[in-house]
């Protein structure tokens, strides 16, 4: 199959590698329906992050479940899912604690600008849908896997509640999804710091 790989600043390719396999009983595959390029990868593409070995690219994504692990039972083959960019098992003292970020089996998340990818951790980091979404949902569960739960998880470490009053710094993906979530959490007022025409229009729209 072809995947996007990095190998140096300003050389990504387009390559044929081998399909993913189980390779752990928490493991699964997913066919992908959407992946994206996330700012985080325009790092390593820039040269502001080096870049040792080639990299497989895509760390957001969302899809459908082909085949799982012995050990999987959260999820099964045919549901669609979102997937963090963070791997976790959800079930060590720090995931419970509602951190899974700093999981003790954490991994992050690399290769899905392809067809298929491997997925670890399958249980506590894929979730599924209750049905197959329409095609024109798919953009917006794609934004789950990252931005949107990083802003969720800003405004609830922020305590926001109904009434509250929240100003969101930067108007990026994230600070657009801090504003949805502010709105979604019952904030009263929000004000967005931004220098963009176009992005002042969304945060509007978001709320």
């Amino acid at each position: 199959m072809l995947a996007s790989v990095l190998h140096s600043p300003r050389d990504i390719r387009c390559e044929e590698v081998a399909e993913p396999t189980i390779l752990k009983p928490t493991d699964a595959i997913i066919k992908l329906s959407a992946s994206c390029i996330c700012g985080s990868d325009l790092w390593p593409f820039r040269g502001l992050q080096p870049v040792d070995a080639p990299m497989h690219m895509g760390h957001e994504y969302c899809g459908v479940v082909v085949e799982v692990g012995s050990a999987v039972k959260t999820v099964k083959p045919g549901q669609f899912v979102v997937g963090s960019f963070v791997l976790s098992d959800n079930t060590c003292p720090h995931c419970r604690f509602g951190f899974q970020s700093s999981c003790e089996q954490r991994e992050f998340m690399s290769g899905a600008q392809a067809p298929y990818a491997r997925v670890p951790l399958a249980d506590g980091t894929l979730v599924a849908t209750d049905t197959m979404p329409e095609e024109d949902l798919i953009p917006s569960l794609l934004a789950v896997s990252d931005v949107l739960g990083t802003g969720w998880y800003a405004a609830d470490a922020a305590r926001v509640q109904p009434g509250s009053t929240v100003v969101v710094v930067g108007d990026g993906a994230v600070g657009l999804m801090g504003v949805l979530a502010a709105k979604q959490m019952g904030a009263e007022r929000i004000i967005a710091m931004s220098r963009h025409k176009s992005r002042q229009d969304l945060a509007l729209e978001y709320g």
